[in-house]
C-alpha cells in the first residue's frame, strides 16, 4: 500500500540542509544463487530550528479496568498526560482520547481538536484528572479516532502518544492490522507500556508501521518526566517529510529499505515507485538498510558497476539544500577473499537484528516455562551485544541474567525474573546503537549541498569491512591481523 503523506503546507524551516552517505562493501560473488548487495544509508538533516512548531498532538490514554490497580498507575498516567499538555506551545492543536474497548473523546467533548492556551490547557487538565477507568482494551479504536481527528486538523506533523497497560484483548471490534493500514503515512505514533500486563510486540507492531518508537517505564512515577522529554523533542520536528528514492539499474531490484537507527521502522514505497517517505524530522541523523539484488549473468567482472542510485528530497521545502544523488556499486568477483567480507555498518545492524530475534525467542521460551532455553537465548543476546560493543544492551540484559562471560554467551537466569521483564527488554531492544563511523565503505559518499546527479565517479579503495574468523566465526575488522576474540591469524586483504 502506498503511504499517503500528511498535508505539506508550512512548517519547514527556511534553510534545511540534508546530507547523504552510503556505506557498503561492493564485492559480490557471481557464483551465488541469489546475490544481494546490502548498504547502509546515513541521512542527516540540519537547519530546522527556525521553522517553528508544526505539531498536532493526540494523547491516547488507556482507561481500561486494569488501570485501576495499583492506583498509582492511573495517577501516573494522568500526571504524564497533564505534563505533556502543559508543554504544548500556544496554538498547538491537541486532544485527549479515552481508551478502553472503544475510543471516545475526553477533551474536547466533541470529535475535534482544541488549540493550546492557558484556558484550554487548564480545562484539559481538569478532565484528565477526572478520568475513571473501566472496560477492556481495543487499541485499533483509539488509533482510528486519532486518525479522524488529525485528518480534520491537517497539521504538517500529526503525532499520537499512546499509553497502555494491557494487551489488545478486544481486537475483533476494530482489528488493529486494518487500522494501521489506514493510519500509515498520516501521523507518527509513539507508544508506552506501563504496569505488568502490556505486550511489547503489539506496541512494536504499531510504532514500526507508524514511524514511531516503543518504550516503557518500570516505575510509574517516571512516566511524567518521560512524557515531558518526548514532547520537548517533538516540538523540534519541523520537517514533515523526507523522501528517499532508490533507482535500480536494469537487471537490479530493490528488495527492501528499512530504518535501522535510532529505532526500527517499516518503510513501504509509494505505489509503482521505489520512493520511500519518512516522517517528522528535526536536526538529527537516521540510518537505513538497503537491500538490492541483481543477476551477474552477462555482466562484466573485475570492475565497478553502478547497481542503483539513491537520492533524497524534502517535499514542500523550497529552499532545502539537497545532496547529490549517491551510487550503490557492485563489483562481481571470483575471489572469495573479497566476496566473504561484509561492510562494518551492515554487519552492525544485522547483529542488532539477531540480538532482537534472540530476545524474542527467549521471551517465547520463558512464556512456555522453558527456562533453560530462555537462558540459552539470552546468552546468545549477550554474546551479540558484547561483539557490538553495545553496553546499554548488556546492562538491560543484566536485569534478567547474571552475565558470567558475555563473549562466550555464559549467563544464568535470575530466579526473580518476571514476564514483564522480558517485555521491557523487547521494547528496549528496538532502539539501536549508532554503530561504526559512516561513510567509510567503498561507494560511499557525502552530500551536504545542492548538486547535479550527473557524472558519478567512485574512488577505488577497500572501505571498512568485517570478516568472519575461520577459528571462531566472530566478525572482526578486515584490516586486523588477528581475531580479537580467539587470536586466530588472518590472511592479508588483497
Amino acid at each position: 500500500m502506498a503511504e499517503t503523506g500528511a498535508p505539506r503546507a508550512g512548517g519547514t524551516a527556511g534553510q534545511v540542509t540534508v546530507g547523504l552517505e552510503v556505506s557498503q562493501w561492493k564485492y559480490l560473488s557471481g557464483e551465488e544463487s541469489d546475490p544481494r548487495m546490502h548498504a547502509v544509508l546515513s541521512v542527516r538533516v540540519d537547519g530546522t530550528e527556525g521553522g517553528g512548531p508544526v505539531l498536532a498532538q493526540v494523547l491516547a490514554l488507556d482507561c481500561s479496568g486494569s488501570m485501576t490497580w495499583p492506583p498509582e498507575k492511573l495517577h501516573a498516567a494522568q500526571e504524564a498526560a497533564v505534563a505533556a499538555i502543559r508543554a504544548l506551545p500556544d496554538g498547538t492543536p491537541f486532544a485527549v482520547v479515552r481508551g478502553n474497548e472503544q475510543g471516545t473523546m475526553a477533551y474536547p467533548g466533541t470529535a475535534t481538536m482544541a488549540r493550546a492556551s492557558d484556558t484550554t490547557r487548564k480545562r484539559a487538565e481538569r478532565v484528565v484528572h477526572g478520568l475513571v477507568a473501566g472496560g477492556g482494551t481495543c487499541i485499533g479504536a483509539w488509533l482510528d479516532l486519532a486518525r479522524r481527528l488529525l485528518t480534520e486538523q491537517g497539521a504538517p506533523v500529526g503525532h499520537v502518544l499512546l499509553l497502555t497497560d494491557g494487551k489488545n484483548e478486544h481486537d475483533e471490534q476494530m482489528p488493529l492490522a486494518g487500522v494501521l493500514e489506514e493510519c500509515a503515512g498520516r501521523f507518527v505514533c509513539d507508544a508506552w507500556g506501563i504496569g505488568d500486563g502490556w505486550d511489547a510486540r503489539e506496541l512494536l507492531a504499531v510504532t514500526r508501521r507508524l514511524h514511531g518508537s516503543a518504550s516503557s517505564v518500570r516505575e510509574e512515577a517516571a512516566l511524567p518526566v518521560e512524557y515531558e522529554k518526548l514532547v520537548s523533542g517533538l516540538l523540534t520536528k519541523t520537517v514533515p517529510e523526507l523522501a528517499i528514492s532508490v533507482t535500480p539499474m536494469p537487471g537490479a531490484e530493490v528488495r527492501y529499505l528499512k530504518q535501522v537507527f535510532p529505532t526500527e521502522v517499516e518503510l513501504t514505497p509509494e505505489e509503482g515507485t521505489e520512493r520511500f517517505v519518512t516522517r517528522a524530522w528535526g536536526d538529527e541523523t537516521r540510518r537505513y538498510q538497503l537491500c538490492l539484488c541483481a543477476d551477474p549473468a552477462g555482466r562484466p567482472r573485475r570492475e565497478d558497476l553502478q547497481l542503483a542510485v539513491v537520492a533524497v528530497d524534502v517535499p514542500g521545502a523550497q529552499e532545502a539544500r539537497l545532496p547529490a544523488p549517491q551510487p550503490c556499486l557492485v563489483h562481481w568477483t571470483d575471489n572469495p577473499a573479497l566476496s566473504r567480507h561484509t561492510d562494518a555498518q551492515v554487519e552492525h545492524f544485522e547483529q542488532h537484528q539477531r540480538l532482537g530475534e534472540a530476545v524474542a525467542a527467549a521471551t517465547d521460551a520463558h512464556r512456555r516455562g522453558e527456562r533453560d532455553l530462555a537462558e540459552h537465548q539470552l546468552g546468545r543476546a549477550a554474546q551479540l551485544a558484547e561483539a557490538m560493543g553495545a553496553t546499554e544492551q548488556l546492562d538491560r540484559l543484566a536485569r534478567l541474567v547474571r552475565i558470567d562471560d558475555a563473549s562466550a554467551g555464559r549467563v544464568a537466569l535470575r530466579p526473580d525474573v518476571t514476564a514483564v521483564d522480558f517485555e521491557h527488554l523487547i521494547a528496549a531492544s528496538s532502539h539501536s546503537s549508532y554503530g561504526p563511523a559512516s561513510g567509510t565503505g567503498t561507494g560511499g559518499g557525502t552530500g551536504t549541498g545542492g548538486g547535479s546527479a550527473a557524472g558519478f565517479t567512485a574512488a577505488p579503495g577497500s572501505g571498512r569491512a568485517t570478516v568472519p574468523c575461520p577459528g571462531c566465526s566472530h566478525k572482526a575488522p578486515a584490516a586486523a591481523r588477528f581475531c580479537p576474540s580467539c587470536g586466530h591469524p588472518f590472511e592479508a586483504l588483497p
